[in-house]
């Protein structure tokens, strides 16, 4: 959506986060009302200090103004120091809020919205688009203010003082306002420039970053690089377009105002030469300064209007996400307790994309305490059944149900909270074994976490790492091997102490020793309570209580291991001995 030069609707939604600092707020307008009264007083005692005391050679006189002049100054420096700290503290404190709230916001999101959204735009929207939102009080709002309060007191004196030297002044700005709206507009398509292609380029390098194992093994550096090359263009013309305005804007700006000083002296010079006693020298040597008063703030308020464009440019991007409503709904009620582990699936159907169904009205019940597997080829549905019962997604038409009541009947927090999951991917934070088991919880003590290593027998494997349950694994693990970090997500998923346990795909790709360990770990924590394994090595799951095989998003066959291997020509029969056949060649090789 494109933004509008200045979206009154956008702004007062900003103003309305500064309600909670409504006495700073008019803090900052009081110092850059007292700001603007002492600025425009010291050119007129400068004014006062020539005619009368200077002309007059009355050195008392001299003293004593040049003392009020110093006085003027310090309680101008004491007010801009004000100014310019409360304002920037403002802003700070609004974009705290906003970025707390955006990113509370994008935590109730289904999975579906960041199947879609690029995560380096959302970085980008976080971090950067928000700073930009600060710069509207630090560097827009509130310099506009003063500067357009500093001119209209800068331009009372003036006419006060002299009017017909002032018309010179006044005649000589509508040329300056029509040239800064210019510029003005111009600034406001190059910066939504300059957003889109800051937002590109992150969006490209959090990628590559992520996925450089994949970018060097397919050797794809060249060729990326060539791809970062042509955004980092683009991003760079982006900003020329800027800097072209600028170039071309301020030295006009600096030459208007130069000839105006210039007629300004020139008439005034002339009426002193011929005697008229209404110009006056201390006239001129104010003027001097009183037009740098009044052109400086009119130039540069262009520059300060384009801060304010680029953060409500921003804004309107953040305001995009907090207006997303793509949050699971939460309406549930009852909080989950504990649960028995009854789970059915009545008539469940389910699309991640419409018309195009991966769950197809399936019906399945997991009993109290057992162990359930689920098998079937990629892209068979088995996954999407557990981001089902998670919510993660809404189903699309049955229901699902936990110990006879609809999950959605549930708070999601609660029933979240009764089910932990072992994936195959285990993301960990960049902290450290013990922070990424606890999760940060302060309810799980240190002495938990080593009592429940210890039951699933990894606690001898934890001390072997440098400083142990401390060892920093770095972003996403990369210090631990994939088998390690399933050993830790077990144990993470085992001190939650669910009601329901499920184990997707969490003993493929790993080595012979972790495997070990994590059988013995999955016995464990699966005894007395209902676990789910999705299941691809059919050999960690012949003692499961019924196995499910799933294809095409049907329900095909389920029994007890045995039951379908006497199934002639049956789906996990073929399975079974395929993936037996494969295990003897290796075995043989």
């Amino acid at each position: 959506m494109k933004a509008k030069a200045f979206d009154i609707k956008v702004f007062k939604r900003i103003l309305e986060y500064t309600k909670p600092y409504k006495w700073r707020f008019n803090g900052v307008i009081l110092f850059a009302i007292s700001l603007s009264v002492f600025a425009a007083l010291r050119p007129y005692l400068l004014k006062q200090t020539v005619d009368g005391y200077i002309k007059t050679r009355d050195a008392d006189g001299l003293l004593f103004y040049v003392t009020i002049m110093g006085i003027v100054l310090l309680l101008e420096v004491f007010s801009q120091f004000y100014f310019v700290f409360w304002a920037n503290w403002l802003g700070q404190d609004i974009v705290k809020d906003i970025r707390t709230k955006l990113f509370k916001h994008m935590l109730s999101f289904r999975m579906k919205y960041y199947d879609n959204a690029p995560v380096g735009q959302l970085v980008t929207r976080s971090v950067s688009d928000i700073e930009a939102i600060a710069r509207i009080f630090s560097q827009g709002l509130f310099m506009i203010l003063s500067d357009l309060m500093k001119m209209l007191v800068v331009l009372i004196f003036m006419f006060y003082m002299n009017w017909k030297l002032t018309w010179i002044v006044v005649v000589a700005m509508p040329i300056l306002v029509f040239i800064t709206r210019i510029f003005q507009r111009k600034m406001q398509l190059a910066f939504e420039e300059v957003r889109t292609q800051i937002a590109n380029m992150n969006t490209f390098v959090q990628e590559r970053v992520t996925g450089m194992k994949i970018v060097q093994l397919f050797n794809r550096e060249d060729i990326e690089a060539d791809k970062f090359k042509d955004i980092n263009g683009k991003h760079r013309n982006a900003w020329i377009k800027t800097i072209l305005y600028n170039s071309i804007f301020f030295p006009i700006a600096d030459i208007i105002s130069s000839l105006t000083l210039g007629f300004v002296v020139l008439y005034g010079g002339y009426n002193i030469l011929n005697g008229d006693n209404f110009t006056t020298f201390g006239d001129l040597f104010s003027y001097t300064m009183f037009i740098g008063m009044l052109f400086n703030p009119l130039r540069q308020i262009a520059d300060k209007f384009n801060e304010m464009q680029m953060g409500m440019i921003a804004a309107n991007r953040v305001f995009e996400i907090l207006d997303t409503k793509d949050q699971i709904q939460d309406t549930g009620i009852i909080e989950a307790p504990i649960f028995q582990g009854n789970i059915e699936f009545s008539a469940v159907r389910f699309s991640y994309i419409e018309n195009e169904e991966i769950i197809k009205g399936i019906d399945l019940n997991v009993n109290a305490g057992e162990t359930i597997a689920i098998v079937g080829a990629t892209g068979a549905g088995k996954s999407t059944i557990i981001n089902l019962l998670n919510r993660f997604y809404e189903i699309s038409s049955g229901t699902i149900s936990i110990d006879g009541k609809n999950i959605n009947e549930y708070s999601l927090s609660s029933i979240r909270k009764q089910i932990a999951v072992v994936l195959q991917d285990v993301f960990l934070f960049a902290d450290t074994i013990l922070n990424n088991i606890t999760l940060n919880d302060e309810t799980i003590s240190r002495e938990d976490i080593i009592i429940a290593a210890k039951t699933i027998g990894v606690h001898d494997f934890i001390m072997s790492l440098p400083n142990g349950y401390d060892y920093n694994v770095k972003e996403r693990g990369v210090m631990l091997s994939s088998g390690q970090r399933q050993l830790i997500a077990f144990l993470r998923a085992y001190v939650s102490n669910p009601s329901i346990l499920i184990l997707d795909e969490a003993t493929s790709s790993i080595d012979t020793y972790s495997e070990e360990l994590i059988q013995t770990a999955t016995q464990t924590i699966t005894k007395g309570r209902t676990s789910i394994v999705i299941a691809h090595r059919l050999a960690t799951i012949v003692n499961a209580d019924k196995i499910i095989v799933m294809d095409n998003g049907y329900i095909v066959e389920q029994g007890s291991h045995q039951e379908l291997l006497r199934i002639e020509n049956g789906f996990y029969k073929n399975l079974y001995d395929s993936q037996f056949a494969i295990d003897n060649q290796n075995f043989e090789s």
